[in-house]
């Protein structure tokens, strides 16, 4: 009993302590005023935090679509687009496209349609309703999950590696290829380990036939996506950025990197046009929950504006990332805004305006979120302390009085950026469209973290033109496989609006709860390990407190220059994936797209091994894939898709 007071009386002076500014005279959020003026608490469980990635369509060629998560309209895909939980893609016949989840590649081939299940900090789940999808995966950690569903089997990746799905038209069959690396396949009751230089061929849905053979000839889906690894594998900007920053795959193309004095290593964009500034060729859009999103025009158009800060050094602008050596929290725009409180409007008219953040500066976001994602999705893009990310917090959102904050990039020559209400939310070219306003009006109006500007249908569809070409239906109904529980499907436009009233921008930035509400005895254990700095090294597990030895990743990071290895060694330690049990229980899922794979109940062991032993038997002598391929003996013919 003794002990149990003890611990109660302790619990909440150390949930305090955590969030606490390092500075006495800093005010905490438990102690802020909410709209009404009545004390109140102001925070949000981390658990409820937007994800810290997207995924990115970077690449296209021919026809390919796109239909935001909830939505029933199809427009024609726009390259930088974020892509996030909910959202659909399809390649249509002789098109072909690439997504990034961070450093990680999905490459879909022709009449291929793919819907991202989930994208957030641990999880990567996609759904290959019909076509062919390579996937490189470059790093993945004990807690990490990339799992692709089809029409009747789940595919797991247990380790880094190149691997190819196929799904036929009807979705009856798939075909998994691994060229290096490790995945288990299951369905129909049944698990299968697919390891490197296997094909594997999955029949049936209730109860699969599989073969097992070798590795088929390269085709030319296969050889584009091998040319785009070796890109990557010799970036040179993965020296300066974490390959988990979305986007830094084009910035050796398009810039260069030099060192900076007062700033560091630093990356400058090259051929720009006179007048180009930062946030300024590109349009805004609408994606929940993170609100106004910036998608830049640019081909190198993504790393640079959601990570990262700008600085204007001489003459010309560059951009200064955040730390190497963590995994960067993904922000819709790392912007000021000005001018865009309810009430405002310029001499020239109702506007919206904007400048990039330079570095040191405070990104305050204007969407809800807990303060331990307010502290990283700064301390990881830039070099700033938790006692700064405080005060500036305190000072805009508890005190309300961001003006007396002084913004370097404000004052820049042509760096404020200003256009009509209507360009801003109908997601028109924001380049063609700049308002001019005199400086001495920039100067004097008011600088706020967010704006006061409801979106449209429009602000969700974006940029891109009704598309010509659509997925078939059958392929946009098709349920799969799967093994985790999927993420709730999103709302349209119009439900997430009818549900707030009409104000969808005008939600609170903070969760307010009820003075004096208990903590959870376990609730310390949840939350993720953080640095002195207050942010979480890239690769390191969540859970656990800071003094319990925290597991080391299960396995390599790729990362910078890389050199061929062998495909074929054994990792250093046991691998234990993560099983459908330590999720949530199947049966308690409800998914329009996704059914819970059968429980697996082991079967076949002796047909399992003699096609492991045939197999083996027929394997032609080991050929270096991934990175420095020469060109592979002879293989079986890729099977056709009818």
């Amino acid at each position: 009993m003794v002990a149990g007071l003890a611990f109660m009386l302790q619990t909440p002076l150390g949930i305090r302590a955590q969030d606490a500014p390092a500075t006495q005279d800093s005010q905490t959020p438990q102690d802020a005023r909410g709209p009404q003026g009545a004390e109140d608490q102001q925070t949000q469980s981390s658990d409820q935090d937007p994800s810290g990635r997207v995924a990115r369509l970077n690449y296209m060629e021919g026809s390919v679509s796109f239909q935001p998560g909830g939505e029933n309209d199809w427009v024609d895909a726009v390259l930088n687009r974020p892509l996030v939980t909910g959202d659909n893609l399809w390649a249509d016949e002789s098109s072909r496209a690439e997504v990034h989840i961070g450093s990680t590649a999905l490459r879909l081939g022709p009449k291929t349609g793919i819907t991202l299940l989930e994208v957030s900090d641990r999880a990567a789940q996609i759904r290959l309703a019909q076509g062919s999808l390579i996937v490189k995966v470059r790093h993945v950690d004990d807690e990490d999950t990339y799992e692709v569903d089809t029409p009747n089997v789940a595919f797991t990746v247990l380790q880094p590696g190149d691997y190819r799905i196929d799904v036929d038209p009807d979705g009856n069959r798939t075909d998994v290829t691994v060229w290096r690396g490790r995945g288990e396949v299951t369905g129909g009751g049944s698990s299968y380990t697919v390891v490197a230089d296997q094909h594997a061929t999955f029949t049936g849905t209730d109860r699969l036939e599989y073969d097992l053979g070798q590795v088929p000839a390269d085709d030319d889906f296969d050889n584009w996506a091998l040319d785009r690894d070796r890109r990557e594998d010799q970036s040179d900007s993965a020296n300066y950025v974490s390959r988990e920053m979305t986007g830094y795959e084009d910035l050796d193309e398009y810039g260069d990197w030099s060192y900076v004095a007062g700033y560091g290593t630093c990356w400058r964009p090259r051929g720009l046009i006179v007048g180009w500034a930062p946030y300024r060729f590109g349009d805004w859009i609408w994606v929940a929950p993170w609100g106004w999103t910036w998608v830049g025009d640019e081909p190198w158009g993504f790393a640079p504006f959601h990570y990262g800060r700008w600085a204007f050094v001489g003459t010309g602008w560059f951009w200064v990332p955040g730390p190497v050596y963590v995994r960067p929290v993904w922000a819709p725009a790392l912007v000021g805004w000005v001018g865009g409180g309810a009430g405002f409007r310029f001499s020239v008219g109702i506007g919206v305006g904007w400048f990039p953040l330079a570095p040191g500066e405070v990104f305050v976001p204007g969407y809800r979120v807990s303060r331990t994602y307010v502290n990283n999705v700064n301390i990881t893009n830039t070099t700033v302390n938790i006692t700064r990310v405080t005060n500036v917090y305190d000072t805009v959102v508890t005190n309300r009085n961001g003006n007396n904050i002084r913004y370097a990039n404000r004052n820049v020559n042509g760096g404020v950026t200003v256009v009509s209400r209507d360009t801003f939310v109908n997601a028109r070219p924001v380049a063609r469209n700049v308002v001019a306003v005199p400086p001495r009006e920039l100067a004097s109006a008011p600088v706020s973290h967010v704006v006061a500007v409801e979106p449209a249908k429009t602000s969700v569809l974006g940029a891109g033109r009704p598309a010509a070409n659509r997925p078939p239906a059958a392929v946009v109904s098709r349920p799969v496989v799967a093994l985790r529980t999927p993420a709730p499907m999103p709302r349209s436009f119009e439900q997430k609006q009818a549900q707030a009233g009409g104000h969808l921008n005008q939600q609170s930035l903070v969760r307010r709860e009820p003075p004096g509400r208990p903590e959870q005895a376990n609730q310390g254990t949840r939350q993720p390990p953080q640095t002195q700095d207050g942010f979480r090294p890239f690769g390191q597990a969540n859970g656990g407190n800071n003094n319990q030895a925290r597991p080391q990743p299960r396995v390599y990071e790729q990362q910078g220059n890389t050199q061929p290895e062998n495909r074929n060694a054994q990792p250093s330690r046991e691998f234990h994936p993560p099983q459908p049990t330590e999720r949530q229980p199947a049966q308690e899922w409800s998914h329009p797209l996704a059914r819970p794979a059968p429980p697996v109940q082991e079967r076949n062991e002796q047909q399992k091994e003699q096609k492991f032993n045939n197999w083996q038997q027929q394997r032609p002598a080991p050929a270096a894939r991934p990175s420095q391929r020469s060109s592979p003996p002879p293989r079986q013919e890729r099977p056709s898709k009818r």
